[in-house]
Protein backbone atom coordinates (compact mmCIF):
# COMPACT_ATOMS: atom_id res chain seq x y z
CA UNK A 1 0.00 0.00 0.00
CA UNK A 2 1.41 3.39 -0.36
CA UNK A 3 -0.57 5.17 2.57
CA UNK A 4 1.38 6.12 5.86
CA UNK A 5 0.07 4.55 8.64
CA UNK A 6 -1.35 7.19 11.67
CA UNK A 7 1.68 8.35 13.22
CA UNK A 8 2.61 8.89 17.30
CA UNK A 9 -0.19 11.22 19.63
CA UNK A 10 2.25 14.39 19.98
CA UNK A 11 1.26 15.25 16.28
CA UNK A 12 -2.54 14.93 17.19
CA UNK A 13 -2.37 15.57 20.98
CA UNK A 14 -0.43 19.50 19.68
CA UNK A 15 -0.24 19.69 16.01
CA UNK A 16 -3.54 19.08 14.76
CA UNK A 17 -4.86 21.22 18.13
CA UNK A 18 -2.74 23.78 17.00
CA UNK A 19 -3.81 24.31 13.78
CA UNK A 20 -7.14 23.96 14.49
CA UNK A 21 -7.02 26.66 16.91
CA UNK A 22 -5.48 28.92 14.31
CA UNK A 23 -8.28 28.71 11.96
CA UNK A 24 -10.69 29.00 14.63
CA UNK A 25 -9.52 32.49 15.01
CA UNK A 26 -9.24 33.25 11.19
CA UNK A 27 -5.74 34.24 11.51
CA UNK A 28 -1.92 32.60 12.17
CA UNK A 29 -0.04 33.91 14.87
CA UNK A 30 3.92 33.52 14.59
CA UNK A 31 6.22 32.47 17.59
CA UNK A 32 9.51 34.13 17.60
CA UNK A 33 11.04 31.30 18.97
CA UNK A 34 10.02 27.62 20.31
CA UNK A 35 9.50 29.33 24.02
CA UNK A 36 8.23 32.30 23.14
CA UNK A 37 4.82 33.61 21.12
CA UNK A 38 3.54 36.68 20.07
CA UNK A 39 -0.13 37.26 19.51
CA UNK A 40 0.85 40.22 18.09
CA UNK A 41 2.22 39.18 14.95
CA UNK A 42 0.91 37.77 11.59
CA UNK A 43 1.66 35.22 8.89
CA UNK A 44 2.67 36.73 5.65
CA UNK A 45 -0.53 37.24 2.94
CA UNK A 46 2.27 36.63 -0.28
CA UNK A 47 0.80 34.35 -2.52
CA UNK A 48 4.22 32.64 -3.05
CA UNK A 49 4.67 29.95 -1.05
CA UNK A 50 7.50 29.79 1.75
CA UNK A 51 9.95 27.46 0.94
CA UNK A 52 12.14 25.66 3.61
CA UNK A 53 14.55 23.16 1.95
CA UNK A 54 15.96 20.53 5.06
CA UNK A 55 19.18 18.44 4.40
CA UNK A 56 20.00 15.59 5.95
CA UNK A 57 23.48 14.87 5.78
CA UNK A 58 24.87 10.79 5.66
CA UNK A 59 21.11 9.66 6.07
CA UNK A 60 20.27 6.12 3.95
CA UNK A 61 17.18 5.02 1.90
CA UNK A 62 16.20 3.02 4.41
CA UNK A 63 16.95 4.83 7.37
CA UNK A 64 13.71 6.87 8.71
CA UNK A 65 10.76 5.69 9.43
CA UNK A 66 8.20 5.75 6.35
CA UNK A 67 10.95 4.39 4.08
CA UNK A 68 11.01 1.22 6.05
CA UNK A 69 13.52 2.02 9.37
CA UNK A 70 12.69 1.13 12.68
CA UNK A 71 13.97 4.31 13.92
CA UNK A 72 11.17 6.17 15.55
CA UNK A 73 10.61 9.45 13.06
CA UNK A 74 6.85 9.97 13.50
CA UNK A 75 8.08 13.72 12.28
CA UNK A 76 9.56 13.15 9.25
CA UNK A 77 7.15 10.51 8.82
CA UNK A 78 4.21 13.26 8.94
CA UNK A 79 5.57 15.33 6.76
CA UNK A 80 5.53 12.33 4.43
CA UNK A 81 1.85 11.74 5.13
CA UNK A 82 0.76 14.89 4.18
CA UNK A 83 3.02 14.89 0.88
CA UNK A 84 4.67 12.90 -1.37
CA UNK A 85 7.77 9.78 -0.78
CA UNK A 86 9.94 9.42 -3.68
CA UNK A 87 11.46 6.34 -4.48
CA UNK A 88 14.25 7.18 -7.23
CA UNK A 89 15.75 10.11 -6.05
CA UNK A 90 19.76 10.28 -6.74
CA UNK A 91 22.32 12.41 -5.55
CA UNK A 92 26.47 12.72 -5.99
CA UNK A 93 26.93 10.07 -3.00
CA UNK A 94 28.97 12.98 -1.14
CA UNK A 95 28.51 15.96 0.14
CA UNK A 96 30.11 19.05 -1.62
CA UNK A 97 29.30 18.07 -4.90
CA UNK A 98 25.44 16.77 -3.75
CA UNK A 99 24.96 20.44 -1.98
CA UNK A 100 26.87 22.15 -5.17
CA UNK A 101 24.26 20.27 -7.61
CA UNK A 102 21.29 21.30 -5.40
CA UNK A 103 21.78 24.93 -4.88
CA UNK A 104 22.89 25.93 -8.68
CA UNK A 105 20.52 23.16 -10.73
CA UNK A 106 23.61 22.36 -12.72
CA UNK A 107 25.65 18.85 -12.85
CA UNK A 108 28.68 19.63 -10.14
CA UNK A 109 31.58 18.78 -12.56
CA UNK A 110 29.85 21.56 -13.95
CA UNK A 111 30.30 24.08 -11.18
CA UNK A 112 33.64 22.44 -10.54
CA UNK A 113 32.86 20.88 -7.68
CA UNK A 114 33.47 17.08 -8.79
CA UNK A 115 34.74 16.24 -5.02
CA UNK A 116 34.88 18.16 -1.93
CA UNK A 117 35.31 21.33 -1.76
CA UNK A 118 38.85 22.30 -1.93
CA UNK A 119 41.31 21.90 0.95
CA UNK A 120 44.31 22.97 -1.25
CA UNK A 121 45.92 26.33 -0.89
CA UNK A 122 44.90 28.84 -3.35
CA UNK A 123 48.15 28.90 -5.57
CA UNK A 124 47.59 24.85 -6.23
CA UNK A 125 44.10 25.94 -7.10
CA UNK A 126 43.86 29.63 -8.76
CA UNK A 127 44.88 27.88 -12.42
CA UNK A 128 42.94 25.09 -12.32
CA UNK A 129 39.66 25.21 -14.30
CA UNK A 130 38.52 21.82 -14.43
CA UNK A 131 36.09 19.92 -12.73
CA UNK A 132 37.65 18.80 -9.12
CA UNK A 133 38.79 22.51 -8.72
CA UNK A 134 36.57 22.68 -5.36
CA UNK A 135 35.44 26.26 -5.58
CA UNK A 136 32.25 27.20 -7.61
CA UNK A 137 32.55 29.97 -10.13
CA UNK A 138 30.42 33.10 -10.03
CA UNK A 139 28.94 32.74 -13.01
CA UNK A 140 26.54 29.76 -11.49
CA UNK A 141 23.68 31.08 -10.05
CA UNK A 142 22.80 29.96 -6.91
CA UNK A 143 18.93 29.08 -5.89
CA UNK A 144 19.13 31.41 -2.82
CA UNK A 145 19.94 34.12 -5.88
CA UNK A 146 17.38 33.74 -7.94
CA UNK A 147 14.64 33.73 -4.98
CA UNK A 148 16.00 37.08 -3.64
CA UNK A 149 15.86 38.53 -6.98
CA UNK A 150 12.19 37.27 -7.13
CA UNK A 151 11.49 38.67 -3.30
CA UNK A 152 11.74 36.19 -1.33
CA UNK A 153 13.82 36.45 2.10
CA UNK A 154 17.02 33.85 2.16
CA UNK A 155 17.97 32.18 5.06
CA UNK A 156 20.81 29.78 5.66
CA UNK A 157 21.32 27.65 8.55
CA UNK A 158 23.89 24.88 9.10
CA UNK A 159 26.44 23.19 6.89
CA UNK A 160 27.70 24.97 4.36
CA UNK A 161 30.75 22.82 2.64
CA UNK A 162 31.02 24.73 -0.65
CA UNK A 163 33.53 27.34 0.17
CA UNK A 164 37.41 26.19 -0.34
CA UNK A 165 39.30 25.96 2.75
CA UNK A 166 41.69 29.14 1.86
CA UNK A 167 38.35 31.42 2.53
CA UNK A 168 38.89 31.97 6.10
CA UNK A 169 36.29 34.61 5.88
CA UNK A 170 38.40 37.75 5.71
CA UNK A 171 36.84 40.56 3.17
CA UNK A 172 39.04 39.12 0.64
CA UNK A 173 38.85 35.75 1.21
CA UNK A 174 34.86 35.13 1.38
CA UNK A 175 33.16 35.01 -1.84
CA UNK A 176 32.03 31.32 -2.21
CA UNK A 177 30.41 32.23 1.98
CA UNK A 178 26.74 31.92 2.23
CA UNK A 179 26.32 36.40 2.17
CA UNK A 180 28.23 36.56 -0.58
CA UNK A 181 26.05 33.56 -2.83
CA UNK A 182 22.59 35.35 -1.99
CA UNK A 183 21.42 34.62 1.66
CA UNK A 184 20.48 37.71 3.61
CA UNK A 185 21.52 35.63 6.50
CA UNK A 186 23.83 32.76 7.75
CA UNK A 187 24.24 31.26 10.46
CA UNK A 188 26.15 27.32 11.10
CA UNK A 189 29.92 25.79 10.11
CA UNK A 190 31.17 26.05 6.89
CA UNK A 191 33.33 22.69 6.86
CA UNK A 192 32.05 19.29 5.94
CA UNK A 193 31.37 18.27 9.41
CA UNK A 194 30.91 20.18 13.32
CA UNK A 195 30.38 18.08 16.64
CA UNK A 196 27.17 18.81 17.66
CA UNK A 197 28.16 20.17 21.51
CA UNK A 198 31.64 22.33 20.93
CA UNK A 199 30.98 23.41 17.10
CA UNK A 200 32.41 26.04 15.22
CA UNK A 201 30.45 28.37 14.42
CA UNK A 202 29.37 31.68 11.74
CA UNK A 203 27.11 34.23 12.06
CA UNK A 204 26.94 36.03 9.13
CA UNK A 205 30.81 36.50 7.45
CA UNK A 206 31.92 36.55 11.59
CA UNK A 207 33.74 33.68 13.20
CA UNK A 208 31.86 33.15 16.74
CA UNK A 209 33.59 31.66 19.74
CA UNK A 210 33.45 27.79 19.95
CA UNK A 211 30.32 27.23 21.94
CA UNK A 212 30.72 25.82 25.47
CA UNK A 213 27.42 25.39 27.44
CA UNK A 214 26.14 22.67 29.34
CA UNK A 215 23.23 21.05 27.52
CA UNK A 216 23.71 22.57 24.17
CA UNK A 217 22.97 20.52 21.03
CA UNK A 218 23.72 22.03 17.43
CA UNK A 219 20.73 20.73 15.81
CA UNK A 220 18.54 22.23 18.71
CA UNK A 221 20.42 25.72 17.93
CA UNK A 222 19.76 25.58 14.37
CA UNK A 223 16.11 24.91 14.87
CA UNK A 224 15.81 27.37 17.16
CA UNK A 225 16.99 30.01 14.84
CA UNK A 226 14.74 28.21 12.02
CA UNK A 227 12.01 29.34 14.21
CA UNK A 228 13.13 32.71 14.41
CA UNK A 229 13.65 32.94 10.81
CA UNK A 230 10.08 32.23 10.32
CA UNK A 231 8.68 34.94 12.73
CA UNK A 232 10.27 38.53 11.21
CA UNK A 233 7.88 40.40 13.04
CA UNK A 234 8.14 43.93 12.76
CA UNK A 235 10.94 43.85 10.10
CA UNK A 236 10.80 46.03 6.88
CA UNK A 237 11.19 42.61 4.82
CA UNK A 238 8.01 40.77 7.22
CA UNK A 239 5.83 40.23 4.45
CA UNK A 240 8.16 38.50 2.26
CA UNK A 241 7.60 34.81 1.77
CA UNK A 242 11.27 33.01 2.75
CA UNK A 243 12.93 30.29 1.45
CA UNK A 244 14.98 28.56 4.13
CA UNK A 245 17.91 26.47 3.58
CA UNK A 246 18.33 24.38 7.08
CA UNK A 247 21.01 22.06 6.15
CA UNK A 248 21.96 19.67 9.51
CA UNK A 249 25.08 18.32 10.81
CA UNK A 250 22.73 15.51 11.36
CA UNK A 251 23.70 12.47 11.14
CA UNK A 252 27.06 13.01 9.72
CA UNK A 253 29.83 11.53 12.39
CA UNK A 254 30.65 12.56 14.88
CA UNK A 255 27.13 10.60 16.14
CA UNK A 256 26.37 13.06 19.26
CA UNK A 257 23.22 13.07 20.60
CA UNK A 258 22.24 12.23 24.67
CA UNK A 259 22.69 9.33 26.35
CA UNK A 260 18.52 9.26 27.08
CA UNK A 261 18.13 8.93 23.27
CA UNK A 262 20.70 5.91 22.90
CA UNK A 263 19.43 4.34 25.72
CA UNK A 264 16.07 4.36 24.02
CA UNK A 265 17.56 1.82 21.94
CA UNK A 266 18.75 -0.65 24.56
CA UNK A 267 18.39 -4.47 22.95
CA UNK A 268 17.08 -2.88 19.37
CA UNK A 269 20.50 -3.86 17.53
CA UNK A 270 21.20 -7.35 19.29
CA UNK A 271 20.18 -8.78 15.93
CA UNK A 272 22.59 -7.45 14.13
CA UNK A 273 23.57 -5.82 10.78
CA UNK A 274 22.40 -8.95 8.80
CA UNK A 275 18.76 -9.15 10.10
CA UNK A 276 18.10 -5.69 10.37
CA UNK A 277 18.87 -5.23 6.93
CA UNK A 278 16.27 -8.12 6.04
CA UNK A 279 13.73 -6.72 8.35
CA UNK A 280 13.57 -3.60 6.97
CA UNK A 281 13.99 -5.00 3.02
CA UNK A 282 10.42 -6.59 3.95
CA UNK A 283 8.68 -3.69 5.54
CA UNK A 284 9.27 -1.65 2.73
CA UNK A 285 7.90 -3.90 0.42
CA UNK A 286 4.74 -3.94 2.85
CA UNK A 287 4.78 -0.08 2.77
CA UNK A 288 4.68 -0.10 -1.02
CA UNK A 289 8.27 1.49 -1.37
CA UNK A 290 9.85 -1.01 -3.33
CA UNK A 291 8.38 -3.55 -5.83
CA UNK A 292 7.62 -6.80 -4.54
CA UNK A 293 9.63 -8.25 -7.19
CA UNK A 294 12.70 -6.60 -5.58
CA UNK A 295 15.42 -8.92 -4.91
CA UNK A 296 18.14 -8.10 -1.69
CA UNK A 297 21.71 -8.40 -3.13
CA UNK A 298 23.82 -10.47 -0.92
CA UNK A 299 26.36 -9.06 1.61
CA UNK A 300 29.07 -6.79 0.35
CA UNK A 301 32.00 -7.60 -0.41
CA UNK A 302 34.42 -6.75 2.42
CA UNK A 303 31.59 -6.25 4.95
CA UNK A 304 31.90 -9.43 8.09
CA UNK A 305 28.69 -11.35 8.70
CA UNK A 306 27.37 -10.75 11.99
CA UNK A 307 27.52 -14.33 13.13
CA UNK A 308 31.21 -14.31 11.95
CA UNK A 309 31.98 -11.78 15.26
CA UNK A 310 32.93 -11.87 18.42
CA UNK A 311 30.40 -11.38 21.78
CA UNK A 312 32.83 -8.07 22.29
CA UNK A 313 32.39 -7.19 18.88
CA UNK A 314 28.62 -7.54 18.98
CA UNK A 315 28.22 -5.51 21.93
CA UNK A 316 30.47 -2.65 21.41
CA UNK A 317 28.50 -2.58 17.56
CA UNK A 318 25.32 -2.47 19.04
CA UNK A 319 25.73 0.65 20.98
CA UNK A 320 27.24 2.11 17.86
CA UNK A 321 23.82 1.81 16.37
CA UNK A 322 21.96 2.87 19.19
CA UNK A 323 23.29 5.56 19.49
CA UNK A 324 23.06 6.37 15.55
CA UNK A 325 19.68 5.70 15.88
CA UNK A 326 19.01 7.98 19.25
CA UNK A 327 20.88 10.49 16.95
CA UNK A 328 18.07 10.77 14.01
CA UNK A 329 15.12 10.45 16.74
CA UNK A 330 16.83 13.55 18.09
CA UNK A 331 16.72 15.02 14.86
CA UNK A 332 12.82 14.59 14.15
CA UNK A 333 12.07 16.17 16.71
CA UNK A 334 13.74 19.27 16.16
CA UNK A 335 12.10 19.34 12.38
CA UNK A 336 8.65 18.01 14.32
CA UNK A 337 9.65 21.55 16.34
CA UNK A 338 9.73 23.37 13.22
CA UNK A 339 6.58 22.64 11.41
CA UNK A 340 5.00 22.79 14.88
CA UNK A 341 5.51 26.33 14.67
CA UNK A 342 4.56 26.81 10.69
CA UNK A 343 1.37 25.45 11.42
CA UNK A 344 0.62 26.90 14.96
CA UNK A 345 1.41 30.50 12.84
CA UNK A 346 -1.05 29.76 10.19
CA UNK A 347 2.11 29.04 7.29
CA UNK A 348 2.08 25.35 6.58
CA UNK A 349 -0.69 25.07 4.21
CA UNK A 350 0.76 27.28 1.80
CA UNK A 351 4.91 26.14 3.03
CA UNK A 352 6.71 24.05 0.32
CA UNK A 353 8.99 21.38 2.48
CA UNK A 354 11.31 19.42 0.94
CA UNK A 355 13.68 16.81 2.92
CA UNK A 356 16.23 15.18 1.41
CA UNK A 357 19.80 13.57 2.28
CA UNK A 358 22.45 14.49 0.57
CA UNK A 359 24.17 10.71 -0.18
CA UNK A 360 23.75 7.41 1.48
CA UNK A 361 24.88 6.56 4.73
CA UNK A 362 28.66 7.17 6.02
CA UNK A 363 30.90 3.98 4.95
CA UNK A 364 34.05 6.32 5.98
CA UNK A 365 33.94 4.09 10.16
CA UNK A 366 35.28 0.91 7.66
CA UNK A 367 34.76 -2.30 10.32
CA UNK A 368 35.44 -1.38 13.58
CA UNK A 369 33.90 2.39 13.45
CA UNK A 370 34.86 5.74 15.20
CA UNK A 371 34.98 6.01 18.87
CA UNK A 372 37.76 8.80 19.76
CA UNK A 373 37.85 10.42 16.41
CA UNK A 374 35.59 10.17 13.17
CA UNK A 375 38.08 9.07 10.62
CA UNK A 376 40.81 6.01 10.78
CA UNK A 377 40.27 5.50 14.28
CA UNK A 378 42.38 2.91 16.18
CA UNK A 379 40.88 3.14 19.36
CA UNK A 380 41.05 -0.74 20.79
CA UNK A 381 37.99 -2.86 21.07
CA UNK A 382 38.74 -3.30 24.68
CA UNK A 383 38.70 0.66 25.79
CA UNK A 384 35.83 1.17 23.66
CA UNK A 385 33.96 -1.83 25.33
CA UNK A 386 35.38 -0.03 28.48
CA UNK A 387 33.71 3.56 28.15
CA UNK A 388 30.47 2.20 26.02
CA UNK A 389 28.28 4.35 28.75
CA UNK A 390 30.14 7.32 27.13
CA UNK A 391 29.39 6.81 23.41
CA UNK A 392 27.86 9.87 21.87
CA UNK A 393 28.97 11.89 24.68
CA UNK A 394 31.46 15.19 24.20
CA UNK A 395 33.98 12.97 25.15
CA UNK A 396 33.57 10.59 22.03
CA UNK A 397 33.51 11.19 18.57
CA UNK A 398 31.20 8.60 17.32
CA UNK A 399 30.87 6.52 13.88
CA UNK A 400 29.38 3.20 13.36
CA UNK A 401 31.15 0.37 11.72
CA UNK A 402 30.46 0.44 7.99
CA UNK A 403 28.01 -2.77 7.88
CA UNK A 404 25.39 -0.89 9.52
CA UNK A 405 25.50 1.77 6.72
CA UNK A 406 24.80 -1.25 4.28
CA UNK A 407 21.68 -2.00 6.31
CA UNK A 408 20.80 1.87 5.76
CA UNK A 409 21.14 1.35 2.18
CA UNK A 410 19.01 -1.18 1.98
CA UNK A 411 17.77 -2.89 -0.40
CA UNK A 412 20.70 -1.32 -2.57
CA UNK A 413 24.61 -2.58 -2.55
CA UNK A 414 26.94 -0.33 -1.42
CA UNK A 415 26.72 3.35 0.37
CA UNK A 416 28.16 6.86 0.89
CA UNK A 417 30.74 7.02 -2.26
CA UNK A 418 29.86 4.44 -4.66
CA UNK A 419 27.88 4.60 -7.70
CA UNK A 420 25.97 1.88 -7.05
CA UNK A 421 22.15 2.93 -5.71
CA UNK A 422 23.71 2.65 -2.11
CA UNK A 423 25.81 5.69 -2.52
CA UNK A 424 23.11 7.99 -4.45
CA UNK A 425 19.43 7.26 -3.22
CA UNK A 426 18.33 8.55 -0.76
CA UNK A 427 14.22 9.65 0.53
CA UNK A 428 13.17 12.56 -0.71
CA UNK A 429 9.82 13.80 1.18
CA UNK A 430 7.84 16.53 -0.60
CA UNK A 431 4.74 18.42 1.25
CA UNK A 432 2.92 21.68 0.27
CA UNK A 433 -0.55 20.72 1.76
CA UNK A 434 -1.95 23.83 -0.50
CA UNK A 435 -1.29 22.24 -3.64
CA UNK A 436 -0.41 18.55 -3.17
CA UNK A 437 -3.90 16.32 -2.26
CA UNK A 438 -2.95 12.86 -2.04
CA UNK A 439 -0.75 12.84 0.93
CA UNK A 440 0.93 9.86 2.00
CA UNK A 441 1.25 8.89 -1.68
CA UNK A 442 4.37 7.03 -3.34
CA UNK A 443 6.11 8.68 -6.38
CA UNK A 444 8.19 6.66 -8.79
CA UNK A 445 9.05 9.16 -11.47
CA UNK A 446 13.07 9.20 -11.82
CA UNK A 447 14.33 12.77 -10.11
CA UNK A 448 18.20 13.69 -9.92
CA UNK A 449 19.23 16.10 -7.17
CA UNK A 450 20.17 18.91 -9.86
CA UNK A 451 16.36 18.89 -10.44
CA UNK A 452 15.48 20.34 -6.94
CA UNK A 453 16.11 23.92 -7.18
CA UNK A 454 14.62 24.46 -10.78
CA UNK A 455 11.28 22.95 -9.15
CA UNK A 456 11.11 25.19 -5.86
CA UNK A 457 11.66 28.32 -8.59
CA UNK A 458 8.78 26.85 -10.23
CA UNK A 459 6.71 26.89 -7.41
CA UNK A 460 7.64 30.33 -6.57
CA UNK A 461 7.17 31.26 -10.21
CA UNK A 462 10.44 31.99 -11.24
CA UNK A 463 13.45 30.11 -12.83
CA UNK A 464 17.36 30.65 -13.23
CA UNK A 465 18.40 34.04 -14.76
CA UNK A 466 20.48 33.63 -17.97
CA UNK A 467 22.88 36.32 -17.57
CA UNK A 468 23.92 38.54 -14.78
CA UNK A 469 24.64 42.02 -14.86
CA UNK A 470 26.09 40.83 -18.68
CA UNK A 471 27.89 38.13 -17.56
CA UNK A 472 26.11 34.51 -19.23
CA UNK A 473 25.30 32.53 -16.56
CA UNK A 474 26.43 28.32 -16.47
CA UNK A 475 23.10 26.92 -18.15
CA UNK A 476 20.93 24.68 -15.69
CA UNK A 477 20.96 21.15 -16.32
CA UNK A 478 18.06 20.37 -13.98
CA UNK A 479 14.07 20.33 -14.77
CA UNK A 480 11.63 21.12 -12.68
CA UNK A 481 9.18 18.16 -11.32
CA UNK A 482 6.42 19.78 -10.60
CA UNK A 483 3.88 18.46 -12.62
CA UNK A 484 4.28 15.19 -9.90
CA UNK A 485 3.64 16.88 -7.19
CA UNK A 486 -0.49 16.61 -8.58
CA UNK A 487 -0.22 13.77 -10.95
CA UNK A 488 0.98 10.14 -10.14
CA UNK A 489 1.52 9.15 -13.61
CA UNK A 490 3.30 12.47 -14.75
CA UNK A 491 6.30 11.99 -17.33
CA UNK A 492 9.56 12.04 -15.60
CA UNK A 493 11.61 15.30 -15.93
CA UNK A 494 14.72 13.21 -17.23
CA UNK A 495 15.27 9.65 -18.55
CA UNK A 496 19.62 10.90 -18.69
CA UNK A 497 21.55 11.39 -16.16
CA UNK A 498 25.62 11.22 -16.03
CA UNK A 499 27.50 10.08 -12.52
CA UNK A 500 31.41 10.23 -11.79
CA UNK A 501 33.46 10.31 -8.63
CA UNK A 502 36.55 9.43 -7.90
CA UNK A 503 37.08 7.48 -10.99
CA UNK A 504 33.86 5.66 -10.28
CA UNK A 505 31.49 6.24 -13.13
CA UNK A 506 27.99 5.60 -14.31
CA UNK A 507 24.70 6.70 -16.42
CA UNK A 508 21.38 6.29 -16.53
CA UNK A 509 18.82 5.52 -19.49
CA UNK A 510 15.59 5.22 -18.76
CA UNK A 511 15.32 1.52 -17.60
CA UNK A 512 18.97 0.93 -17.83
CA UNK A 513 21.74 1.50 -15.71
CA UNK A 514 25.47 0.97 -16.32
CA UNK A 515 28.75 1.04 -13.26
CA UNK A 516 32.19 0.89 -13.69
CA UNK A 517 34.26 1.05 -10.73
CA UNK A 518 37.83 2.21 -11.47
CA UNK A 519 40.56 0.63 -9.69
CA UNK A 520 42.81 3.88 -9.18
CA UNK A 521 45.93 3.62 -11.13
CA UNK A 522 44.66 1.61 -14.19
CA UNK A 523 43.60 2.37 -17.43
CA UNK A 524 40.36 4.01 -17.68
CA UNK A 525 39.77 1.99 -20.85
CA UNK A 526 40.15 -1.23 -19.41
CA UNK A 527 37.11 -0.77 -16.61
CA UNK A 528 34.53 -3.57 -16.34
CA UNK A 529 31.31 -2.17 -16.50
CA UNK A 530 27.98 -3.80 -15.13
CA UNK A 531 24.85 -3.49 -16.97
CA UNK A 532 21.48 -3.43 -15.05
CA UNK A 533 17.68 -3.05 -15.79
CA UNK A 534 16.12 -1.08 -12.97
CA UNK A 535 12.59 -1.17 -14.40
CA UNK A 536 12.59 -4.86 -13.33
CA UNK A 537 15.34 -4.86 -11.26
CA UNK A 538 14.99 -2.37 -8.70
CA UNK A 539 17.62 -2.87 -6.12
CA UNK A 540 20.33 -3.20 -8.92
CA UNK A 541 20.96 -7.14 -7.69
CA UNK A 542 21.88 -8.51 -11.51
CA UNK A 543 24.34 -7.67 -13.68
CA UNK A 544 23.32 -8.27 -17.20
CA UNK A 545 26.40 -7.03 -19.75
CA UNK A 546 27.18 -10.45 -20.63
CA UNK A 547 23.67 -10.98 -21.78
CA UNK A 548 23.32 -7.63 -23.51
CA UNK A 549 26.49 -6.41 -24.92
CA UNK A 550 25.17 -4.30 -27.66
CA UNK A 551 23.23 -2.30 -24.85
CA UNK A 552 25.67 -1.74 -22.36
CA UNK A 553 28.14 -0.24 -25.40
CA UNK A 554 25.55 2.04 -26.04
CA UNK A 555 25.31 3.40 -22.26
CA UNK A 556 29.07 3.21 -22.24
CA UNK A 557 29.09 6.22 -25.56
CA UNK A 558 26.44 7.92 -23.64
CA UNK A 559 28.37 7.90 -20.89
CA UNK A 560 31.26 9.53 -22.51
CA UNK A 561 28.84 11.95 -24.62
CA UNK A 562 27.51 13.31 -21.42
CA UNK A 563 30.62 13.66 -19.52
CA UNK A 564 32.05 15.44 -22.26
CA UNK A 565 28.65 17.62 -21.97
CA UNK A 566 28.93 18.57 -18.63
CA UNK A 567 32.22 18.00 -17.28
CA UNK A 568 35.83 18.65 -18.18
CA UNK A 569 37.90 16.52 -18.26
CA UNK A 570 35.43 13.57 -18.68
CA UNK A 571 37.20 11.87 -16.28
CA UNK A 572 40.13 12.00 -13.87
CA UNK A 573 42.06 9.82 -11.60
CA UNK A 574 41.23 10.40 -7.93
CA UNK A 575 43.29 12.53 -6.06
CA UNK A 576 46.18 10.76 -4.75
CA UNK A 577 45.71 11.54 -1.16
CA UNK A 578 42.50 9.33 -0.89
CA UNK A 579 43.87 6.49 -2.80
CA UNK A 580 45.45 5.00 1.09
CA UNK A 581 42.20 5.54 2.83
CA UNK A 582 40.89 2.24 3.96
CA UNK A 583 37.49 2.71 2.56
CA UNK A 584 38.51 1.95 -0.48
CA UNK A 585 41.58 -1.00 0.50
CA UNK A 586 38.89 -3.26 1.74
CA UNK A 587 36.02 -2.46 -0.61
CA UNK A 588 37.66 -3.86 -3.79
CA UNK A 589 38.24 -7.34 -3.67
CA UNK A 590 39.42 -8.60 -7.01
CA UNK A 591 36.98 -9.07 -9.18
CA UNK A 592 34.03 -8.03 -6.73
CA UNK A 593 33.24 -4.34 -7.09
Amino acid sequence: MNRLLPVGKFRVSVLTVALALTFATGCGTISTSSADFDQSRTATTSSKPNIILIVLDDIGFAEIGCFGSEIRTPNMDALARDGLRYTRFDTKAICSPSRAALLTGRNNQTVRMGDLASVLPQEATQNDLTYTRGEMPQNAELISQALRQSGYRTVALGKWHLAPKYEDGSEDKRASWPLQRGFDQYYGFISGHAGQYHPDLIEGNAKLPKVDRPGYHLSVDLVDRAIDAMAPGEAEDSAKPVFLYLALGAAHAPHHVFASYRDKYAGAYDKGWDEIRRERFERQKEMGIIPQSTVLPERNAGDPGWSTLTAQQKKVFVQFMANYAGFIEHTDEQIGRLVSHLKSSGQYENTLIVLLSDNGPASEGVLTGGFNQVYMDETPLAEMEKRLDELGSPTTEPLYPRPWAMAGATPFRRYKLWPFAGGVRTPLIVSWPKVIKDGGAVRRQYVDIIDIAPTLLDAAGSQFRPSIDGREQIPVAGKSIRASFTSASAKSAREVQYFELRGNRAITAGPWKAIAIHVPGTDFAKDQWQLFNIDSDFSESTDLSAKYPRKLEELILLWMSEAKKYSDPPVKEMPERLRNYPIYNDAYPPGKP
